[in-house]
């Protein structure tokens, strides 16, 4: 087995996260030598399920890129670079995005591409960057280079083998002499998976309970006024429209947006997307099918399509937070094995 990865495809990660790439990466037998991100509790949790990479926990800016070329077999060459900066400061739900301080992290991809010459880079982020000045920038930095690029595509990870609506932009450019494209779904319309079979096998829980043989399925322990609320609102996909007047927030009631707050996720279809908020009730349609409680960090990481296996360093909160933030396995599984096909030629 061993002699075979020496054959692998090498890769190496940028703005790591928790490893949702990595993982997806690894599933698809690309051996990565190298990761970059800052978060502490991140990092712990990367390096408790990828110990063999080098992580590098700092300031993507204070990183040098001869470092991590160091890294490289010789004899061999990078053949992925993956980019997956922060998107929050493209996000449509951030009010104070032009202020971001994170908004040029991507561009510190550019002095890692000019040195480390990746035959594909791979770029993911939420559908606001093509708005961005800096998404101009990236493109003008790729074709002075000398890579090819795609038009960037806006897909559904629920396409990807995801059991999740979760919209994500795509952005790869190749110096291959074959043109490089996004692979088709793997998991179209009625094929995606869905919230039940995700997680309709785990262990029922009532609110403030949890699983003696599990710590990431413990549920939220909700205040008696959102049980209330939780029992009135239909199983299987409702929504708080169904509330009596009496059990209202004021302030939904003069306002029409954010209907998915106290929403039940529906057992037949994909799960909405999963945000930080993802056990919290009130943060958007995150509340069990059938039972009256939010979604466990461990349903949420199922949604993510993280293995059971996956080791999560931190409390429920900051581990809720990993896994919002992460990128599901499954669609970087599914991207990463047409990319090792596209590699090849």
């Amino acid at each position: 087995m061993e002699e075979k990865r020496k054959k692998w495809p090498i890769a190496i990660d940028l703005f790591s996260g928790c490893g949702g790439v990595t993982e997806g990466l690894k599933q698809a037998r690309f051996k990565v030598v190298a990761a970059v991100d800052i978060d502490p509790v991140c990092c712990k949790t990367y390096k408790l399920n990828h110990k063999k990479v080098k992580l590098f926990k700092k300031d993507i800016r204070k990183v040098e890129p001869k470092d991590l070329l160091k890294l490289i077999p010789d004899g061999q060459e990078l053949d992925l670079l993956t980019v997956c900066a922060p998107c929050q400061p493209f996000s449509s739900q951030n009010r104070h995005k032009g202020d971001d301080e994170r908004t040029p992290l991507i561009l510190e991809s550019i002095k890692f591409i000019k040195v480390l010459k990746p035959r594909v880079v791979f770029f993911e982020n939420v559908p606001g960057l093509a708005e961005s000045y800096v998404f101009t920038d990236l493109q003008t930095a790729l074709h002075e280079d000398g890579y090819t690029t795609i038009d960037p595509v806006v897909i559904d990870a629920a396409d990807y083998g995801v059991p999740q609506r979760r919209p994500r932009f795509i952005y790869l450019a190749s110096r291959t002499k074959e043109s490089i494209s996004v692979p088709r779904a793997v998991t179209p319309g009625v094929k995606r998976i869905t919230v039940r079979q995700a997680i309709g096998d785990l262990m029922k829980l009532n609110s403030g309970e949890r699983d003696p043989n599990d710590r990431l399925h413990t549920a939220r322990k909700h205040k008696e006024i959102a049980l209330r609320r939780l029992k009135y609102i239909p199983k299987d996909g409702g929504s708080r429209s169904s509330l009596p007047d009496y059990l209202q927030l004021e302030c939904h009631k003069k306002h029409n947006g954010h209907k998915d707050v106290y929403g039940r996720m529906a057992w037949d279809t994909v799960a909405p997307t999963l945000t930080t908020g993802c056990t919290n009730i009130t943060r958007g349609r995150f509340a069990h099918p059938n039972e009256d409680r939010g979604i466990t960090v461990r349903e949420a990481a199922r949604l993510q399509t993280f293995p059971d296996e996956y080791e999560f360093y931190g409390n429920l909160e900051q581990v809720a937070t990993q896994v919002g933030n992460a990128v599901p396995v499954n669609m970087m599984k599914n991207i990463a094995c047409h990319i090792r096909s596209h590699l090849r030629g």
